[in-house]
């Protein structure tokens, strides 16, 4: 089993993947493999809605979008983890999340998953609300912790210092650990997820 871990900031090494890698540390603790994957600061598309995707399999912009539809493929699990730039994650992690779950949402499906946000002082809650939506519109599982998932910190040191955050890390990676355990037990004895009604599409007019 393996989770991907998806760091959304710009600086590889920085609050953020310091708070994804006490998550990664733990889970290969638990005996669950861990993927770091660094894509702030590369060139990424937005969303331009020409649906080529539904024709391609993936989307018409072949940057980290598609990687991580790829990578998803073979991934049990996620935690996608953001800076807070004025309230919110960053630009970056939010366009390849539109166009990875447009594109590719059935490789993520019914796969446990979690926020992790960091900042310097607020915004986190709304920050990781925005995260937690693209889990909860594909039918995943969000894994929790002891408290919401955050860290504070203007430095990888002072994060380090955030006891209670960086607790907060390892006892989510220990719950995401339990919960694809779970899974997997589950397969073997044919639990299987189940198949989603997609019916109806209404808009509010009707």
């Amino acid at each position: 089993m393996k989770v991907l871990l998806l760091n959304g900031s710009g600086r590889a090494n920085g609050c953020t993947y310091t708070a994804l890698r006490e998550v990664a540390d733990t889970l290969e603790a638990e005996g669950i493999g861990a993927e770091l994957l660094q894509m702030g600061g590369k060139p990424v598309r937005d969303c331009i809605a020409c649906r080529r995707c539904r024709e391609l399999g993936q989307c018409v912009f072949d940057d980290l979008a598609n990687e991580l539809i790829e990578k998803a493929k073979t991934a049990d699990g996620f935690v996608f983890g953001s800076p807070v730039y004025y309230a919110h994650p960053t630009g970056q992690i939010q366009a390849v999340l539109d166009r990875a779950f447009y594109a590719g949402g059935r490789h993520f499906a019914c796969k446990p998953a979690a926020a992790v946000v960091s900042a310097r002082r607020g915004g986190t809650a709304a920050s990781f609300d925005v995260l937690n939506k693209y889990f909860s519109i594909n039918r995943m599982p969000v894994v929790s912790s002891t408290y919401w998932n955050m860290v504070y910190g203007a430095t990888p040191e002072e994060v380090k210092q955030d006891l209670e955050g960086m607790q907060t890390m390892r006892n989510l990676a220990r719950n995401m650990a339990y919960l694809l355990k779970c899974i997997e037990a589950g397969k073997k004895q044919g639990i299987l997820p189940p198949a989603a009604e997609n019916t109806y599409r209404t808009n509010f007019i009707r």
